[in-house]
């Protein structure tokens, strides 16, 4: 599998580099995502520009390493997934929110996100 990961102060950019996301691929993204170490405390977004289709597993998997990043009690945001794309992991997942066209929204919801959760820490 194919993808550059891009580390800044408070979120890892996972930009995959495929075209299409099949069950191999799938558990091998969502293996590599597990073994980034600073997902642990930043947020993650996921740049997959690249991907032109996924299966039904491929899809799975977006959403599990995407998931993973709220359980932990972070944000996580997609950029640029296409249309087709979009809508099928809308559809598989309607509480997965942060599906965006562009990196910088990404970028933002992220950063929204986390500062909300610190406002709300502060408040308490």
């Amino acid at each position: 599998m194919q993808f550059k990961i891009d580390t800044k102060e408070k979120i890892v950019l996972l930009r995959l580099e495929e075209q299409e996301l099949d069950a191999k691929m799938a558990a091998a993204l969502v293996a590599e995502a597990g073994n980034i170490t600073a997902l642990e405390e930043k947020n993650l977004i996921l740049d997959l520009g690249s991907l032109r289709s996924a299966g039904d597993e491929g899809l799975e998997a977006i959403f599990t390493v995407y998931n993973r990043q709220y359980e932990r009690g972070l944000s996580a945001a997609v950029a640029h997934l296409n249309t087709d794309l979009t809508a099928r992991l809308s559809a598989a997942h309607p509480d997965m929110l942060n599906i965006v066209p562009t990196l910088s929204e990404a970028i933002d919801m992220v950063m929204m996100e986390d500062l909300e959760r610190e406002l709300d820490l502060g408040a308490e």
